[in-house]
């Protein structure tokens, strides 16, 4: 299983480590740590020694009830901020959060080489036709309604059966509009309650069925540390357990703030594999 980036192929058959760099004033770990050029280009840097094989810059906080950033400045925000990155790092593989079309675009020519869309389309229609004439890897998500909303009340008569038809048809589309390389993401926290999101890393082996690369999302979420009754900066232990989890249930990437313990799971659930 590989993915085209930038004419190389990246074989995902051994699990990758997707860093988080979040350029936002309220991301609800890290919003605010990296305000300077300085902390951006340490945090980056510490990544990469850590063993980050993509590092993922966001300027639009899809925390629950995350306030509006009009496009004009998430544009300002992660622009400069991937420019910075590949100057000084020309190789490291960077990809874009972001929901919108035009950030897409600007932030590909400016050196991103994936596109990591939590609305997997619905919020820009525009976004599949972009990324196929981009001609880079898509990471579709599954969200119930959108961040200002998604965790008002959020149901499913059956989250697995529904999340799996919606990323199926997402992704039928998406190919439909001429994309090849296609990553799927489940959406832990996305309008999900505790419960739907542990039924959905029980289950998380039945999202193979989609036939590409699944990504989890699982770092110091509120499903780690609401159940575990600590403090967001207290779940690493907790997000470790669930990533370890999520690598023997099939997961192929996972998208963490703590790049070195990921790297460590990966190594012992990829030796454990080997010996079985």
């Amino acid at each position: 299983m590989t993915i085209n980036l930038n004419g190389k192929l990246m074989d995902l058959s051994l699990p990758k480590v997707m860093g988080i760099l979040n350029v936002t004033p309220d991301s609800f770990y890290d919003g605010g740590k990296f305000s300077s050029d300085k902390k951006v280009l340490d945090q980056v840097e510490k990544m990469i020694l850590d063993g980050a094989d993509i590092i993922d810059i966001g300027g639009y906080s899809s925390k629950p009830g995350a306030k509006e950033v009009k496009t004009k400045e998430e544009i300002n925000r992660v622009i400069p901020t991937i420019e910075l990155i590949k100057n000084k790092f020309s190789d490291i593989i960077l990809s874009i959060d972001t929901f919108r079309s035009r950030v897409a675009q600007k932030a590909v020519q400016s050196g991103a080489s994936l596109i990591n869309d939590i609305s997997a389309g619905e919020l820009d229609s525009n976004m599949f036709k972009c990324v196929a004439e981009l001609k880079v890897p898509y990471i579709l998500m599954h969200m119930q309604g959108n961040p200002q909303n998604m965790q008002k009340n959020p149901s499913y008569k059956n989250v697995i059966n529904e999340i799996v038809t919606d990323l199926s048809k997402k992704i039928f589309l998406a190919r439909k509009a001429g994309i090849i390389d296609i990553i799927a993401d489940p959406g832990f926290g996305f309008g999900k309650t505790l419960e739907h999101n542990y039924e959905i890393l029980n289950n998380l082996s039945f999202f193979k069925e989609l036939d590409c690369p699944i990504l989890v999302g699982l770092s110091r979420k509120s499903m780690v540390y609401k159940l575990l009754d600590k403090k967001v900066e207290d779940s690493l232990n907790g997000t470790t357990c669930l990533n370890t989890i999520s690598i023997l249930n099939g997961a192929k990437i996972l998208r963490v703030h703590d790049v070195k313990e990921a790297k460590e799971v990966i190594k012992i659930t990829s030796f454990l594999n080997k010996n079985t």
